[in-house]
């Protein structure tokens, strides 16, 4: 504010620069949803590596498909990754119940931290202990207790500790800083405890000759009746699996932990402020048609919705190219007829096939989408959001393909909106395909290119983060100004990345927000329009060299 000089002096005023700088969103973020072994449920949980996928969803499972496309994101150069474990019919946490006082009573329920058999198998579970070698000493006026918690195999009638905790000094006073239900549901990794309201301390855990703790097993803990031991969708369960694909937009407080929620895909629409961008669905590969048609159908809608982009997997029955072309049963007349036509949905033939390390490496066919999703984010990081996601360095590593294409097949499909993967000599098995669904020839679409309608998607969700400043601002020139040198900005810093087309900032992109966007009928209905355009980079898709043969002349 302007100083109000007082004395005889100088004064010093700091002047707003106006300046806002908007900073580029992620682009490779990749959501997967699926059924997992273990963690938790209907929560779209972070993270980091496939260490840390396999520290809270249990890793590998012959059951998911997502688990696979999780472990092939990371191998070809993901960096995050979003994951959305879904229940269904018949899931259950392992528990078992410790009793104490006098007469013999429940004091404490002991829970599994998340639901399925994991907790609770006759070779790998969750099993817990109590003693009373408390500081100070347990007494009947201080009943404090130590619980033990520990995750075992059992591999040859030897028990392998895969991880233990240890709570010491708890106590059933729920004004006690050391209650037992705050102090172990903050901390473990491995339960959730429940007080059974009696307020006496569980009794302590019986001993082994060797003076050891009996550990008392959870038990009865279930994965529900989605799929069978080998991944297949159990009979009737095909729509039970894609509503919980789907889940549900109403938030529903859990009556576990009290978190609200979403469930299914819509459990990413808790995760701001961070976002996704890329979505992989590879449980579609099991469904029937009607219930694949459903989910996708959800999903392209929820993208667009979100700003996202959508990698779609072909069914696990479509091998061969007659069955992708087709004319009256192919998989691309399946596209049409269902509407699956998007511009923010892609789709690549053939499926991979993998070493799987649950089945001494025998190779595994699975859908392409969480391969291709690590490709994009690995093109992202180092040539930027605007390069094809294609190409000789967009190699597929640990992925080899179920069928070898010519070039008279790659012809077939290419025109069609299906991108190839192909395998070339020296560079190996690599992506050869860089168009949307909506780009096959005939669409005539603006968004026929991948990169070009991913570039779109980032600079809309750019700016989307970074004007919400401009809400209830007064609506005029200075404000307009202000969007201008901001969106400007932000835009001619892509432009000298490369990002877009043109040898100057008038040819590459151009900024307007002024009195010709925004109209005093506009003003008088508190909007403010800001048009951005941009010419974006198209892949060079088709290469065509032109050679002349010299006819004896002599160059002087």
């Amino acid at each position: 504010m302007p100083v109000l000089p007082t004395y005889p002096g100088i004064y010093i005023e700091e002047i707003p620069s106006g300046v806002r700088p908007i900073v580029g969103v992620s682009t490779s973020d990749t959501a997967f949803i699926d059924f997992f072994a273990r963690g938790p449920v209907n929560e779209a949980t972070r993270i980091t590596s496939l260490g840390d996928f396999e520290r809270t969803f249990g890793g590998l499972d012959k059951r998911s498909e997502a688990s696979y496309g999780i472990q092939q994101f990371y191998l070809n150069g993901g960096q995050v990754a979003w994951v959305v474990r879904i229940s269904g019919p018949g899931m259950q946490t392992a528990s078992t119940t410790l009793t104490g006082g006098s007469p013999l009573q429940d004091t404490l329920i002991v829970n599994a931290s998340s639901p399925g058999e994991w907790a609770s198998e006759p070779t790998h579970r969750v099993e817990v202990a109590v003693d009373y070698n408390t500081a100070p000493p347990h007494s009947p006026t201080n009943e404090s207790f130590n619980l033990f918690v520990r995750e075992i195999n059992i591999v040859n009638d030897k028990t392998q500790v895969i991880a233990a905790e240890t709570h010491r000094n708890l106590i059933l006073d729920k004004t006690s800083p050391r209650f037992a239900i705050n102090v172990v549901n903050a901390a473990s990794a491995l339960v959730r405890l429940k007080d059974a309201s009696l307020g006496h301390a569980p009794n302590p855990s019986a001993v082994d000759a060797h003076n050891n703790l009996v550990f008392t097993p959870l038990t009865n803990g279930s994965d529900g009746n989605l799929m069978d031991s080998q991944g297949n969708v159990n009979p009737g369960e095909d729509t039970a699996f894609g509503d919980a694909l789907i889940g549900s937009d109403t938030i529903t407080v859990s009556p576990d932990d009290g978190v609200p929620r979403k469930s299914g895909l819509f459990a990413l629409g808790m995760i701001a402020p961070f976002i996704f961008n890329i979505l992989c669905l590879p449980a579609t590969t099991k469904l029937n048609r009607d219930t694949r048609k459903s989910v996708l159908s959800t999903a392209q809608a929820f993208c667009l919705d979100k700003r996202a982009f959508l990698i779609v997997d072909l069914p696990a029955s479509i091998a061969t190219l007659d069955q992708m072309t087709n004319t009256s049963t192919g998989y691309v007349r399946v596209v049409d007829d269902d509407g699956l036509r998007h511009p923010n949905a892609a789709t690549y033939f053939p499926l991979i096939e993998i070493p799987d390390r649950l089945d001494e490496n025998r190779p595994r066919r699975v859908g392409a989408s969480g391969t291709l999703a690590g490709v994009y984010s690995r093109t992202d990081a180092d040539r930027g959001v605007w390069k094809a996601p294609a190409g000789t360095d967009a190699d597929l590593r640990r992925a080899s393909l179920v069928v070898r294409l010519a070039d008279l097949d790659n012809a077939a499909l290419n025109p069609l909106g299906i991108n190839v993967l192909r395998n070339f000599p020296i560079f190996g098995n690599v992506s050869w395909g860089a168009r949307t669904l909506e780009g096959a020839d005939q669409a005539a679409s603006e968004w026929k290119y991948i990169p070009v309608r991913r570039m779109a998607l980032f600079i809309e969700e750019s700016l989307y983060q970074g004007l919400k400043w401009v809400v209830f601002e007064p609506n005029d020139e200075p404000l307009w100004a202000q969007i201008r040198l901001n969106v400007g900005a932000f835009m001619q810093n892509l432009f000298q990345e490369g990002a877009f087309q043109g040898q100057s900032r008038q040819e590459a992109y151009f900024v307007k927000c002024d009195r010709e966007t925004t109209t005093q009928n506009d003003v008088d209905l508190g909007i403010v329009n800001v048009v951005v355009g941009f010419a974006p980079l198209k892949p060079a898709e088709f290469v065509i060299l032109q050679i002349q043969q010299m006819a004896g002349q002599v160059q002087t």
